[in-house]
């Protein structure tokens, strides 16, 4: 973090998110910030608490996009969450604390990964023996430390064909024979846990991983292929010489330190001052569910506590029917930083086309590249695709950049479908303006009868 600046922050969300730069700015200082504070005195560092972020605007403008590459550029673990989720029936408020487990997993995730990288050219040379074995196993002496002239040559012949092998297996020319190797299979003990009472999920968490830590672990016989039994045989490797208590720690630290979490639709559980009963309850006992989450507070998980202070929480919702004024105000304090995002305009929906690394057209140039048939697009052509979109949504439904799939889909099947069988390998396809009127001159008649359709 400390070679990223705001500027250069932003510079990498502009690379996938089109316009929205207030939203951009706020959140690349707010990443920033994480890494200031990490560089204070200790005696300040822990009163310094993240400014955590509202973002509020319509469906499809970047919100989740925002915050998803944020923690990709940061490297940091991120989970997603929708605050209607904890109004379910049967399930008002439950366990809100789901999120911070949730996220310490994703953090368990990326430390183990790490971890595996760093031991993977060991983990190889041991695979590599075992793949050996399984194909040529070696001769052992059955005369102790005296060696007959006939066991010796039969042994030198071994070791020979052995490293024949073994550069067989370097090269891949052997991945596809078939061998049989010993699986470990997971332990489980067959136990189902019933919550109740005053027992909390990471209660039930710990109690099974316990019973399954009990259980014998078992191991079966699978004959797969050498491609196959190599990832097999790495991951059980890599895990042998990962030490997990220090991937919990670790994975512990960069969670509370520098995780990220995305409460969406934060306005479905907002309620107006009306005073009425029902589910406008519900909505604030969730709310108040999310306050000592949000503004810190120790959360069991089965891989230890983790607390919240110092975690950037980024809220976003439509706002449609509500105000964030309608959350109650110790929530809305928690969330000092509000960021209203734009709607898209045509331009943008043009400049999402053509400019991100993972654009849209980009995308389906790169499907008929592995049919091996070259498909461009005409400036026109694109601009006509985004007249289409942004119309279909000033007129119907505001769905934002969504609505460029809906769009490209309509105008692309037909040619998707017609590949390989019609449309054979080498052929060029061409977008032009005319091909996108005649083929989108449905949709756009199907909008204009919709108005009158109950």
């Amino acid at each position: 973090m400390e070679n990223l600046t705001p500027r250069q922050i932003v510079e990498e969300l502009d690379k996938y998110i089109i316009g929205q730069h207030e939203a951009k700015k706020n959140v690349a200082i707010a990443l920033r910030n994480r890494w200031r504070r990490m560089n204070v005195h200790d005696d300040i560092r822990g009163d310094i608490v993240p400014n955590n972020i509202l973002l509020i605007g319509a469906t499809g403008v970047g919100k989740t996009e925002i915050a998803r590459r944020l923690a990709k550029v940061a490297d940091a673990p991120f989970t997603k969450v929708e605050a209607s989720k904890f109004t379910e029936v049967g399930y008002v408020g439950r366990d809100v604390e789901s999120m911070v487990r949730d996220l310490v997993e994703q953090s368990i995730n990326m430390v183990r990964i790490k971890k595996s990288d760093d031991v993977k050219e060991r983990a190889s040379e041991i695979v590599e023996s075992l793949l050996l074995d399984a194909l040529i196993p070696p001769i052992k002496s059955t005369t102790g430390s005296f060696i007959v002239k006939d066991e010796k040559d039969e042994k030198d012949l071994n070791e020979k064909t052995r490293e024949r092998f073994r550069e067989k297996i370097r090269t891949g020319e052997l991945d596809n024979r078939k061998i049989e190797i010993d699986v470990k299979q997971p332990a489980n003990s067959g136990v189902g846990m019933i919550g109740g009472g005053m027992m909390d999920e990471a209660s039930l968490i710990n109690i099974q991983d316990m019973l399954n830590n009990m259980m014998p672990k078992k191991s079966k016989k699978r004959k797969v292929t050498i491609a196959e039994a190599r990832k097999i045989l790495m991951e059980e490797e890599s895990s042998k010489l990962i030490d997990m208590d220090e991937v919990k720690e670790e994975a512990l630290q960069k969670a509370a330190n520098t995780g990220i979490i995305f409460i969406d639709e934060i306005d479905k559980i907002a309620s107006g001052r009306s005073g009425r009963g029902g589910p406008d309850v519900s909505r604030e006992g969730v709310q108040r569910d999310l306050l000592p989450i949000v503004e810190g507070s120790a959360v069991n998980t089965k891989y230890g506590v983790v607390n919240t202070d110092h975690i950037l929480f980024i809220a976003a919702g439509a706002f449609h029917f509500s105000k964030p004024s309608d959350l109650i105000p110790e929530l809305q304090g928690r969330f000092p930083i509000r960021v209203e995002l734009l709607n898209l305009t045509k331009n943008d929906f043009l400049r999402i086309l053509k400019e991100p690394k993972n654009a849209l057209s980009k995308q389906y140039i790169a499907l008929l590249q592995a049919e091996e048939v070259e498909l461009t697009f005409q400036e026109e052509a694109l601009e006509e695709i985004a007249e289409v979109a942004f119309r279909i949504n000033e007129e119907i439904e505001n769905i934002g950049a969504r609505r460029l799939h809906t769009v490209m889909s309509k105008l692309l099947n037909e040619i998707l479908f017609n590949i390989p069988d019609t449309i054979g390998p080498n052929a060029k396809v061409v977008v032009t303006k005319e091909m996108v009127n005649e083929k989108l001159a449905g949709l756009v008649k199907d909008k204009d009868l919709s108005e009158y359709i109950l």
